[in-house]
């Protein structure tokens, strides 16, 4: 077999991680880095390589290449846009989560990619875990009987300068369009798309309603702590709460409540504990596939892809009831505090709640946050269209 050529759009960032990965499959024999779409070229100690042909137009950079696979890791409101340059050249996808600002425009990524024929990949590398796959036999094998429930848990450290590392940083909106870059939408958006997957709800129809909590304590538009309950056709409820301003960096992780036991999964770890009845806790450290790997493997020999993007339209619905809420509310002065000589903004109190809210299914408001809205949480139904 012969490595597939690939094109990387958005290679600075979090697209130095791609960087890595596309030299890493390459020394493998499985792809070769053919061109990097960026509007400033990279280095060579950039490109981690001898450096590939380079271009900010990506389409012209596609068709000169010859790529056969393009990882697209660009703003958030490029997605779409780039998603279908790529597809109607017969470019095969990797797409970076989220993989569009509203429904409406993952609609028109996920349909027009579909027309087109190419296979695409959302990146939400968690759903590559192999404790995925275990922790669903485990549950379909009763290990903690029904599942009453999913919860997740984030909490984060982002310092001030995070919420300046590009113009659409911390924004729901720029220039008129969506961006969307909140709390669980993008820095702890695998939080809410690994709770749903393991609670089997992927798919857009499977979301039947949705309540939000938004705030910030930083000085953004969009929100940096906030929790979100998600009702489902299944009969049970996913809360997934979310800050970036805890007092320390936890390890974020998915909580499935069973009627005789728990699972708690750390999906950056790959590591999950059940706890059920006559037995002692039992721990267990399982392995990954990489999402561009599993993408070359469906290219050429056939692998299902991990996570297509009707896979992904569940945490599509989640982000459209974001992006439709009322702006985030700003928490008052007394809600928070810097920390000395870090430019980063604690809430007190904030770490625990983000976890009460994993073991309950509770929003903020209902577990007493002192600054969590007093105001009543209508369901946001959502349609099956």
């Amino acid at each position: 077999m012969s490595a597939l050529p690939v094109v990387l759009a958005g290679a600075r960032g979090h697209g130095r991680w791609h960087v890595a990965n596309i030299r890493r499959l390459e020394r493998a024999g499985l792809v070769r880095l053919a061109g990097i779409c960026e509007l400033t070229p990279l280095t060579e100690q950039e490109a981690g390589g001898e450096l590939p042909e380079q271009s900010a137009d990506f389409g012209a950079l596609l068709d000169s290449t010859g790529a056969r696979v393009a990882v697209v890791c660009t703003p958030i409101p490029t997605h779409t846009d780039l998603a279908l340059t790529a597809a109607r050249r017969g470019v095969h996808l990797l797409l970076e989560k989220p993989p569009a600002p509203s429904y409406a425009e993952f609609r028109r990524m996920a349909d027009g990619v579909a027309a087109t024929g190419v296979a695409c990949q959302v990146g939400f590398q968690s759903l590559g875990s192999h404790a995925v796959p275990a922790i669903r036999e485990l549950v379909a094998e009763g290990a903690i009987g029904e599942i009453a429930g999913v919860g997740g848990a984030g909490a984060w450290v982002r310092d001030e300068a995070y919420f300046r590392r590009a113009p659409w940083a911390g924004r729901r909106r720029l220039d008129g369009a969506d961006v969307v870059d909140g709390a669980l939408t993008n820095p702890l958006a695998h939080a809410v798309a690994t709770a749903l997957a393991l609670g089997g709800t992927t798919r857009a129809e499977d979301v039947t309603g949705i309540e939000t909590e938004l705030s910030h304590a930083n000085d953004i538009e969009a929100d940096d702590t906030s929790c979100v309950r998600i009702a489902t056709a299944r009969g049970h409820r996913v809360t997934v709460a979310a800050t970036l301003c805890a007092q320390r960096a936890a390890e974020p992780y998915v909580l499935l409540h069973g009627g005789s036991g728990r699972i708690t999964f750390w999906y950056k770890q790959d590591r999950i504990l059940l706890q059920r009845g006559g037995h002692g806790p039992e721990e267990y450290q399982y392995g990954r596939t990489d999402l561009l790997e599993n993408l070359v493997d469906h290219l050429t020999s056939g692998a299902a892809l991990l996570v297509p993007p009707e896979e992904t339209g569940a945490f599509m619905r989640v982000v459209e009831a974001i992006r439709t809420a009322p702006d985030p509310d700003p928490l008052p002065a007394a809600a928070w505090h810097r920390v000395p000589g870090e430019s980063r903004r604690v809430v007190p109190g904030v770490d625990g709640l983000v976890a009460a809210a994993a073991d309950t299914l509770s929003l903020y408001s209902e577990l007493g946050a002192p600054w969590a809205p007093r105001t009543e949480h209508a369901l946001n139904e959502v349609s099956a269209r």
